[in-house]
C-alpha cells in the first residue's frame, strides 16, 4: 500500500498529517489530553501543538474549557473543521494526481 503524506509549509506556519490527526482526535474525543494519549504524545506536547495552530491561523482551530467539578473539554471551532476538511481535500487531490507516478515508484521497489 502506498500512502502520500503531505506537509504544507506556509510563510510562518506548518500543517501536516500529525496536526490533522490531532484535530480529528480532538473532534472524536472532546479532549486534548485524550487525543494526545491516542497518538502516544504527552498532554504538554498536544497542548503545544494546539496553541501553535491556534496562533498560526486567523481564527482559533480548537476551543477548550478547563477541567474541574464541571469537567473540561475541547472541540474544533468552525475554522478547525474547515481547516481539517480542506487539508483532507488537498491530500486526496494530490493522491489522485500522483497515482500513476506513485504506482510506478512502488513498482521500482525491491520485493
Amino acid at each position: 500500500m502506498t500512502v502520500l503524506k503531505l506537509r504544507i509549509l506556509f510563510d510562518h506556519a506548518m500543517f501536516g498529517p500529525g496536526k490533522a490527526e490531532l484535530l480529528a482526535r480532538i473532534s472524536e474525543t472532546g479532549s486534548i489530553s485524550a487525543a494526545g494519549r491516542h497518538m502516544g504524545m504527552s498532554y504538554k506536547r498536544a497542548w503545544m501543538l494546539v496553541e501553535e495552530m491556534n496562533t498560526a491561523f486567523r481564527d482559533p482551530l480548537v476551543s477548550s474549557a478547563r477541567g474541574g467539578a464541571g469537567g473540561g473539554g475541547a472541540q474544533l471551532t468552525p475554522a478547525g473543521i474547515e481547516v481539517l476538511r480542506r487539508y483532507h481535500a488537498v491530500t486526496e487531490a494530490a493522491t489522485q494526481a500522483a497515482a500513476d507516478d506513485l504506482a510506478a515508484l512502488a513498482g521500482m521497489l525491491r520485493a
